[in-house]
């Protein structure tokens, strides 16, 4: 069994490396367009056999009710904290796999997730990096091969940890997963070659209003 994650913090506390460059409303409104475009590149990858998000807000949770995805909704603090916490509830089997893919990668689509999946041993860790040295989808396999290790440079921490464990790492470049929007100039780049049809279509709109 394989399932998939998408951890989402409260919409009041995202993405707050984007303001100035955007008012807090447009923050959220981004914020779920990019949970909704990665939400439907999960759904239709035929090798998932759950797709859930992880959130403490209701407001996200009455949204992912709406795309057939799962929800756990739960506060536990820390981004690691949450992720390990709900591939235990969903995928706690010896030969369950996980894939964690974070909420802002609007790109992804599902063929390369699919292979990101096929790429994972039996026992270890696939990697696609983001452009910046972070992790945009991690697959374990099983759940517990490795921690959670997101934040700063975590492609070289999550591959640290595949060594300390002594399992196979396999790390893919991957185009549709390189962009994670933190910053202003990722919403230009994602403009520019990104997919994503909601959030594609929210910049398109802030471009043609010079806010970004």
């Amino acid at each position: 069994m394989i399932a998939a994650i998408v951890p989402v913090k409260a919409l009041a506390s995202s993405k707050s490396r984007l303001i100035p460059a955007l008012d807090r409303e447009a923050v959220e409104r981004l914020s779920i367009a990019m949970l909704g475009d990665v939400l439907e590149a999960l759904l239709g990858v035929a090798e998932l056999d759950r797709v859930a998000v992880v959130t403490p807000d209701p407001d996200v949770a009455a949204v992912v009710r709406g795309t057939g995805a799962e929800v756990l909704l739960r506060d536990v603090p820390g981004l690691n904290a949450s992720i390990d916490d709900a591939a235990a509830t969903l995928a706690p089997g010896p030969d369950d796999a996980t894939l964690v893919v974070l909420g802002d990668v609007a790109g992804a689509r599902g063929d390369e997730l699919a292979k990101l999946i096929g790429a994972c041993p039996p026992r270890g860790v696939a990697l696609a990096p983001s452009s910046d040295g972070g992790t945009s989808a991690l697959v374990r396999r099983p759940t517990d091969v490795i921690a959670s290790g997101f934040g700063p440079n975590s492609a070289a921490v999550h591959e640290r940890l595949a060594a300390r464990a002594g399992v196979p790492f396999r790390e893919l470049e991957l185009p549709s997963l390189a962009i994670d929007i933190d910053e202003r100039e990722d919403l230009v780049r994602f403009a520019a070659g990104g997919s994503g049809r909601r959030t594609l279509a929210l910049l398109s709109e802030w471009f043609g209003e010079s806010k970004a």
